[in-house]
């Protein structure tokens, strides 16, 4: 612990005890994973509700992995690249205000720091001295005014990764039993089942909700759908050519 030296109190480092959650990767990474067991699960026990042979099943499985785990990848490609052109576009109009028309972004920060209680004296001076350097400004501007941190903006490529990787491993989990030889559903549904609980409980170890109702939730969700679509399969399985 590192003390002060008035008071003998611990101080806490400013950085490094809050998990890194804007870095691009956790919410592509857990959604790839769930969205990839839930969806291959799901599609997989459709096709077996058809009554057709593992060898299609296998097949629908692999197809279902691919194109699932690109899909996810370029969707977040997309999706996280766009955003950081927005956020970056917001930040390219504030360094132009800023020079277009440096007093008034002055008192607008000073008033920033008004709203939240600082003195109008003393808010001023904080401005002033936080605009000494230009792209300090922008960043203390960016973050104060637009809940921006210029200096960490996601990655799209991360994102894609993350997101590839982790729904490729979630699909695989209900195709593993029928690669490794099983002949039946119920080895699949046993380990989807418990990949369903596993990643609800590891989803709750980031959030505030506990592991069994994270786990259980998942479980439930993941369950129906799975549900949903070997019904509509053992439906229409026999009326389809």
């Amino acid at each position: 612990m590192i003390e002060s030296e008035a008071g003998h109190h611990p101080r806490i480092p400013a950085e490094g005890h809050h998990r890194d959650v804007n870095g691009g990767w956790l919410r592509p990474a857990v959604f790839g994973a769930m969205d990839g067991l839930v969806s291959n699960f799901a599609l997989m026990t459709g096709v077996v509700g058809g009554a057709v042979a593992n060898s299609t099943v296998v097949l629908t499985g692999l197809a279902g992995l691919a194109a699932g785990a690109c899909s996810m990848a370029a969707g977040e490609y997309t999706s996280v690249a766009s955003q950081r052109e927005l956020v970056q576009a917001e930040i390219e109009a504030e360094r132009l205000e800023l020079k277009r028309n440096p007093h008034g972004e002055l008192a607008e920060l000073a008033q920033v720091y008004i709203a939240r209680g600082v003195e109008p004296a003393l808010a001023h001076e904080v401005a002033k001295q936080l605009s000494a350097d230009p792209e300090q400004t922008l960043a203390v501007h960016a973050r104060e005014e637009l809940g921006i941190d210029p200096d960490d903006l996601p990655s799209p490529v991360v994102a894609a990764a993350s997101s590839f990787v982790c729904f490729a491993v979630g699909a695989l989990l209900p195709l593993l039993p029928y690669l490794l030889g099983a002949t039946s559903l119920v080895p699949a549904l046993l380990l989807s089942m418990a990949g369903l609980f596993a990643c609800g409980a590891v989803v709750a170890r980031v959030t505030a909700r506990s592991w069994w109702f994270s786990g259980l939730r998942q479980l439930v969700l993941g369950g129906a759908a799975a549900g949903v679509t070997y019904l509509l399969g053992w439906l229409i399985g026999g009326h389809v050519g």
